[in-house]
């Protein structure tokens, strides 16, 4: 390899390498460079040229480091600390305080409504508000027929991004509750895990209570039983019935209008085909347009493998409600474009027995803590401040 090959003839075991390299080369079948007419020269300037280059890259270096040197002396004699500016990309954040974490948003992909804007902290709760000024900071959801805990995720989020304390319920037979839905014979027992919960708090702490479809009946027996522990009971989209009525009732009065809730509905007999049904399936097929005609699909996807069936027996009683039920502050939040419980059934319910407030929810389906995630917190956190 011409005069390259020379420069290492004195020393055996760096020729016993040369020829090993030499060899693997010749199995790929390619000559070596001196065996190509002309080769040696090139080889050799070639060799001359990469020595040069790294000559002049140490030089390049040593200078660099004198001249750092020589930095570093001047700052010492002028008794300025020495400091070297980073590049960008590794500069440290500050030590200051941290911005907060945006907002969990809406798991839909599609573009976002202007009439459930994404709403930053300050939106949420209003800056000359306080939490620890509210007459309570803690809600305590409760879902509705076929529904769990686990439907209020976005509005958990939200809230307790808001600084509130939040408890969802799983009534008896739903959600991840491991009782058998056609086991449940009474309103009381269907709604033990929200009484038991209520019945622990501490001597006067209180809640607000949020229902949602067959569970404004639910925080309606509730607020008969243990008024004292409730501050205000909002309804969303929710059956809030009068004394001796009942949830049937309520549905009966768009029977003939509603033929989506029918077509839905399918009837189990655990008990047998000549004794009442247990319990109420809705179609997995029809999920979408009876409760979720408005929400993302991927929270459609989740109610379709969550969704339990509804215990019949507590939709047939009818609730005893006195002057106990009526110390509870109430607020309704209807649903515009609701297939489940129509917006014109809402407002005879409210009607019927008016709230202290009734807030309208513009573009929300069945199921508002899907479709207009932020737009229902808003309302809920607006109702907390209401004094």
């Amino acid at each position: 390899m011409g005069n390259l090959c020379t420069c290492f003839s004195r020393k055996p075991v760096k020729k016993r390498r040369l020829a090993t390299a030499k060899r693997i080369t010749n199995h790929g079948h390619q000559p070596p460079p001196s065996s190509l007419p002309g080769s040696g020269a090139r080889w050799n300037n070639r060799a001359r040229s990469s020595r040069k280059d790294r000559v002049e890259a140490l030089t390049q270096e040593e200078a660099a480091a004198a001249a750092a040197a020589i930095l570093l002396r001047r700052h010492q004699q002028n008794g300025e600390p020495a400091s070297f500016d980073r590049s960008a990309s590794l500069r440290y954040p500050s030590l200051g305080p941290k911005k907060q974490a945006p907002l969990p948003r809406s798991s839909s992909s599609r573009a976002r409504s202007l009439t459930d804007p994404l709403l930053q902290p300050h939106q949420l709760v209003n800056q000359d508000i306080k939490i620890d000024d509210l007459e309570t900071d803690h809600f305590v959801l409760v879902h509705g027929g076929g529904f769990g805990a686990w439907c209020w995720y976005k509005t958990i989020a939200l809230l307790e991004e808001g600084g509130f304390k939040v408890t969802a319920i799983d009534l008896t037979g739903s959600g991840i509750h491991s009782f058998d839905t056609n086991g449940v014979t009474s309103l009381s027992q269907y709604v033990k895990p929200l009484t038991d919960f209520l019945e622990k708090l501490a001597d006067g702490q209180k809640v607000i209570l949020v229902g949602h479809d067959f569970g404004g009946a639910c925080i309606s027996y509730a607020m008969e039983l243990l008024p004292y522990k409730i501050s205000k009971a909002i309804f969303v989209a929710a059956a809030m019935l009068t004394d001796a009525q009942s949830t049937l009732d309520m549905f009966a009065k768009q029977a003939g209008t509603n033929d989506l809730m029918q077509q839905s509905q399918i009837f189990l007999y655990a008990n047998g085909n000549d004794n009442p049904p247990t319990a109420i399936d809705l179609d997995k097929s029809m999920l979408r347009d009876l409760l979720f005609n408005r929400s993302p699909a991927k929270d459609v996807a989740l109610a379709s493998v969550s969704m339990r069936p509804i215990p019949f027996a507590p939709v047939l009683e009818k609730l005893s409600l006195s002057n106990k039920y009526g110390i509870v502050r109430r607020f309704y939040i209807e649903t515009s474009e609701d297939n489940a419980i129509t917006l014109e059934l809402q407002e005879s319910m409210v009607k019927a027995d008016p709230p202290e407030r009734v807030f309208l929810l513009r573009g929300a389906d069945h199921s508002p803590f899907f479709s207009k995630p932020q737009g229902l917190h808003k309302i809920l956190v607006e109702i907390s401040k209401i004094s």
